[in-house]
């Protein structure tokens, strides 16, 4: 039996590389794989089949701790002859790299715009910049792009990102498998549901719904989100899933005379039914490598406006994609849009289009039969 390794930080099924990465295991060994998962620590029990081995991560700092996980999971992998090795974030050799999200360089450049500029935003670069754990992941960042492993990015925008920071990469053949969320979870709600939904919050026939989903505001535009609203008719509302603290949001709804349109939800684990009631799914990033938000509202069939620099964006026509997430006054206007037109046919998966966890596994057997 062929034996694999999984590497990633944190074994679990909250976070969208962590459940990539826990449902990637299982399918694994359905295939008939021996699996191994390298992470610093198990915080949900393994899928039959997959082993958990548990390097701890220990240190005194953020980079401490990030350089003692990557050694140790080095050594594991030296010491497990395996057959092949996947990895899922920061390692220093492996046989596949899945990179989840662009270089620290291009996360950099975009994300700086979320915040006005100004003293406050040019001392968060410096920051960044001057950070021991920034430094140590530029250089496995520099290691892996110069490594001969097997890369996937989760999008085209991703690899965009990879190659204009690593242009040595450009040229060598690098895959791109998106993400695609569980049909039978994400789907669209029928007509009672929907009500029955809807009645939950008194929204009537006549108001229009936005929702959003994040756990970090400000990089996803939830301010300019909020402005957009208040460019809008009354009968529009807003509802926000994230479990972060609102009360600076809330304050801003307050400001512009909107706080009774506008409910921020905390952590919200029935997502499907959230995007089944809404009329309109909005995610103004200002950076995203490919949101799964956009693509699990995309399959409840929820019509969905989203930013350039978010990679979910490649399944959005061009009318939904916006350049400018602070142009809260073009928002506004592609939101009415949006909500007025009939969207015809649920959203359809493109068969052209690698998507989910089954190209991931011909990788794995097209590189093990070589």
């Amino acid at each position: 039996m062929k034996r694999i390794a999984l590497i990633l930080p944190r074994f679990s099924r909250y976070g969208g590389v962590e459940r990539f990465g826990y449902n990637l295991s299982a399918a694994l060994v359905d295939a008939g794989y021996a699996v191994d998962f390298i992470c610093a620590r198990a915080e949900d029990a393994p899928p039959q089949g997959v082993s958990i081995i548990d390097v701890g991560r220990y240190g005194l700092c953020r980079a401490g701790k990030l350089l003692w996980f990557v050694l140790a999971a080095e050594r594991t992998r030296r010491n497990g002859n395996y057959d092949l090795t996947i990895s899922l974030g920061k390692s220093l050799n492996q046989d596949v790299l899945r990179i989840g999200g662009g270089p620290l360089e291009s996360f950099w450049a975009l994300s700086q715009r979320a915040w006005p500029a100004g003293f406050a935003r040019s001392f968060k670069m410096f920051r960044r910049r001057t950070a021991p754990v920034n430094l140590l992941i530029k250089y496995i960042e520099r290691k892996q792009a110069a490594s001969d492993c097997r890369m996937v990015c989760v999008s085209h925008r991703v690899r965009d990102w990879m190659i204009d920071s690593h242009p040595s990469l450009s040229g060598r053949k690098i895959d791109v498998f998106y993400n695609k969320p569980d049909l039978s979870l994400f789907s669209p709600l029928n007509q009672e549901e929907r009500n029955l939904a809807r009645t939950e919050f008194s929204l009537s026939d006549n108001d229009i719904l936005i929702s959003t989903a994040t756990t970090n505001f400000a990089l996803k535009g939830v301010s300019f989100l909020i402005k957009s609203l208040a460019e809008l008719p009354a009968n529009y509302h807003l509802q926000v899933a994230g479990g972060r603290n609102p009360s600076k949001y809330i304050k801003l709804a307050e400001e512009l005379g909107i706080a009774d349109r506008v409910r921020f939800l905390g952590k919200v684990e029935d997502m499907p039914t959230l995007y089944g009631r809404s009329d309109v799914f909005v995610l103004p990033s200002f950076y995203d490598a490919c949101s799964n938000s956009v693509l699990e509202a995309l399959a409840c069939g929820c019509p969905v406006i989203s930013s350039r620099d978010n990679g979910s964006s490649y399944f959005l026509p061009e009318e939904r994609i916006i350049d400018d997430p602070s142009d809260y006054m073009k928002l506004a206007e592609m939101i009415q849009v949006a909500a007025a037109e009939d969207n015809g046919d649920p959203f359809q998966w493109p068969d052209d289009v690698p998507c989910g966890i089954d190209p991931y596994l011909q990788l794995v057997e097209e590189l093990l039969n070589k």
